[in-house]
């Protein structure tokens, strides 16, 4: 069964439950060893097989990203497919500040839409909260930005439960992006009930835990420093042993299902009533074909509920992220 498509917030904005996180784009900041062909042919394989949803961000690769994925959807009808970005890094002083102001948002749009080549962005979603700028006015810029056209749906990402309830004061949130995985759960007692409640549509990022969900790892896995899952608290003990035997629970589904254990964790998000759209991240054209056949995986709910119990006791690291926010 192929998944229907779903509608983000309360917005007429329509898209598959799987789209794709570009962070290994042109991320040359993020991830070692990046080659702009390889990031060139994901997107398009990602559009080829049927994934409309392609999320960028200003960060990666400071403006790279964008520039990578405005190339690879240039072959593309622009109106088949739904495309995310992200701002709020500011670094005019030398430095990385986080700025939420409407005037450096509303420039930040103008950035963004020049570097993808577009005239229009599906979902603009403020990248992280700043410490200042009161939350319903960086939200009242974006709403403006909506009424001119530039955007079709408002995002929050990375803002705790009590910063999105301040920035959607006037209605105007329709998407929130967060960490969430079957290894980081916190989000399910508290954000996602409130996003249900109020049609704002949750995006998680990091659903295959920077490929630890995915089952290819095992006791014997390093990393180089410079890789970022060495910073990552998930493959690190005793969390990685227990995400391995939790893992293990998955492979007999995978199995009967004929499909990968990643495309079986992926299907388990996409039938999560509090989930709206997953996005994995890839970095060759491959694994992006073999997630778009997580498309197809159609969970029972006996194992759905297997997978969500093989998981269940896992405990949050401090703030339920991997990584820690910039300040």
């Amino acid at each position: 069964m192929t998944h229907e498509l779903v509608t983000l917030g309360k917005t007429d904005v329509r898209t598959t439950p799987l789209g794709l996180g570009t962070n290994a784009v042109g991320g040359y900041n993020l991830f070692p060893n990046l080659k702009d062909d390889d990031g060139l042919n994901l997107v398009k394989a990602g559009l080829n097989h049927g994934i409309q949803l392609l999320d960028t961000a200003f960060v990666y690769g400071l403006g790279h990203s964008e520039e990578l994925v405005g190339q690879a959807m240039h072959d593309f009808d622009r109106h088949s497919f739904t495309l995310a970005t992200k701002g709020a890094q500011d670094f005019s002083s030398g430095e990385q500040v986080i700025n939420n102001d409407p005037a450096f948002l509303t420039a930040q749009v103008d950035a963004s839409l020049k570097r993808l080549n577009t005239d229009y962005l599906d979902i603009y979603y403020i990248h992280f909260p700043d410490k200042q700028t009161p939350k319903a006015e960086a939200v009242g810029a974006l709403q403006r930005l909506r009424e001119q056209g530039k955007i079709r749906a408002i995002g929050l990402s990375n803002f705790s439960l009590v910063q999105v309830k301040e920035a959607n004061a006037d209605g105007y949130v329709d998407v929130v992006e967060d960490e969430f995985s079957l290894l980081h759960r916190d989000h399910e007692t508290d954000l996602m009930p409130y996003l249900a409640d109020h049609q704002i549509s949750f995006v998680p990022y990091f659903p295959l835990a920077s490929g630890l969900l995915t089952g290819k790892y095992d006791q014997s896995v390093q990393f180089p420093a410079d890789d970022i899952r060495s910073q990552i608290s998930d493959f690190q003990e005793p969390r990685y042993s227990q995400a391995l035997t939790a893992i293990d629970q998955v492979r007999p589904i995978a199995q009967a299902h004929q499909a990968t254990v990643a495309q079986t964790i992926l299907a388990w998000y996409m039938q999560n009533p509090l989930v709206s759209v997953v996005i994995p991240g890839a970095k060759r054209a491959a694994q992006v074909e073999a997630n778009a056949q997580a498309l197809e995986v159609t969970l029972t709910a006996a194992e759905y509920q297997t997978i969500d119990t093989a998981f269940a006791g896992f405990k949050a690291t401090a703030n339920g992220k991997s990584l820690a926010d910039p300040d």
